[in-house]
């Protein structure tokens, strides 16, 4: 857990309605953020970054400039370090996906829940100031581990949430068939993989490696963004170890890595 506070949080605040602003901030406030200011539009944000780059960037989906999916690739290509969370009433998944495949540290509805904020503002304390994984049984630092998804977005926020913990042996695919091959001639400490992606899929691919490879020892979690796939049943029985939600909470993801890991 992050020895940071609240009150040390810097958050630039981008909502198009000033009603919603206001509310947005109110919350805020409350759960003890000071910094935090207020921009309508895309453009005024990145204009606003440029100059301040704040530790939290908070946005609608809809803006009058542009999108959130957008505003957050363009923050990514000129600052990795900002975190971005969103608050919209948007529900389809297919909007969504992309923001969260990128690695948001949340996505809370309108109106949201005072408890779901003051977890997604822990979470940014965790991304900012990241406590190191502590292991009884493997030294950190010396994990092998294979992060396979079909997503660069979704690859580079994974590694850096493993970076964060202390995990740097870490080796990509871009789906299950190339893992396999990875798989073939190199042993890992743990897989990482996506439910959802071309040639070889995540259940096939934990198949093969519980089935076909005969491994029935080594830790597999499945981060995924589809919340509801009916293949949930199927990929448990398949074998995985662990299945966490896109977009996940450092801490949360340290728990799953310890329990998986450790045998706890």
């Amino acid at each position: 857990m992050s020895s940071m506070s609240f009150t040390e949080l810097s958050i630039l605040l981008i909502e198009p309605s000033y009603t919603q602003r206001k509310i947005i901030l109110t919350h805020l406030q409350q759960e003890g953020v000071k910094t935090i200011d207020g921009v309508a539009t895309a453009e005024e944000a990145l204009a606003f970054i440029e100059h301040y780059p704040p530790d939290l960037v908070i946005s609608a989906m809809y803006l009058p400039d542009g999108n959130a999916n957008d505003l957050f690739n363009s923050i990514r290509n000129s600052d990795d370090n900002i975190n971005f969370m969103l608050i919209s009433s948007e529900t389809h998944f297919a909007i969504l996906d992309p923001i969260r495949q990128a690695g948001v540290v949340a996505i809370l509805p309108k109106p949201f829940d005072n408890a779901d904020l003051n977890r997604a503002l822990r979470a940014t304390l965790d991304y900012i100031d990241p406590e190191e994984l502590e292991l009884s049984s493997y030294d950190v630092n010396e994990l092998r581990v294979l992060l396979v998804d079909d997503s660069l977005t979704a690859r580079n926020h994974i590694k850096r949430v493993l970076n964060n913990l202390g995990i740097t042996g870490i080796e990509t695919a871009q789906n299950g068939s190339e893992a396999v091959q990875i798989l073939d001639q190199n042993d890992f400490d743990l897989v990482i993989t996506d439910l959802n992606m071309p040639e070889m899929d995540g259940q096939q691919l934990v198949e093969y490696i519980r089935q076909d490879l005969g491994n029935t020892f080594l830790p597999i979690l499945v981060v995924t963004s589809a919340g509801d796939d009916p293949r949930f049943d199927n990929i448990q029985q398949a074998g995985v170890s662990a299945i966490c939600d896109k977009p996940f909470e450092p801490q949360s993801i340290k728990e799953v890595l310890y329990r998986i890991i450790e045998g706890d």
